[in-house]
């Protein structure tokens, strides 16, 4: 569990399935990714479970610590096809949204992941259209990397939403 001046970021649990399951139903929220059906939610939810024992670290489940209700997810994931290195990725409710919510976040991932990760460098990735988290990626201090561009493969030809961009930083120096 990592704890922020507002946040928590800790494992998924079984009741996090409807607030999440809500957020794939939020159109603002679900703008620049796919639609999920409920299945496909609850299997997401049960990935990030599956992710955190095998790894000991995943996109956490995120929630306000005054209130302790479900606001999203921020974190960093292992590396997996497409994506062969660690990243670091959120997703908050449309009513969390504008208030740093995802900047604590995920300032208080990268810490956590320099501090446990041997790794050079963390990346991220959104739509291309997707402006408010590529402005986040910079405002974390992170660069894009045009020439690593893609069209995310498990999106048609032609859908919109298939255009990536690539974000990373750099492991602080000391």
């Amino acid at each position: 569990m990592i704890e922020t001046e507002r946040l928590i970021l800790r494992p998924w649990r079984d009741t996090d399935r409807e607030p999440f399951w809500a957020m794939a139903c939020d159109p603002q929220v679900m703008a620049y990714l796919p639609p999920l059906t409920r299945d496909e939610s609850d299997a997401a939810v049960n990935r990030m479970m599956a992710v955190e024992r095998e790894h000991g670290h995943v996109f956490w489940a995120l929630e306000r610590k005054a209130e302790g209700d479900f606001i999203g997810f921020c974190g960093i994931l292992p590396p997996r096809s497409p994506i062969f290195e660690y990243e670091i990725g959120w997703r908050l409710a449309h009513h969390a949204w504008g208030q740093g919510l995802a900047r604590e976040a995920a300032q208080a991932s990268l810490a956590w992941a320099w501090a446990h990760l041997p790794v050079p460098a963390i990346m991220a990735i959104t739509n291309l259209a997707n402006t408010r988290s590529w402005r986040l990626m910079e405002r974390l201090g992170m660069e894009r990397y045009p020439n690593e561009d893609f069209d995310h493969p498990e999106l048609a030809e032609g859908d919109p939403l298939r255009p990536h961009i690539l974000y990373r930083i750099q492991r602080p120096q000391p």
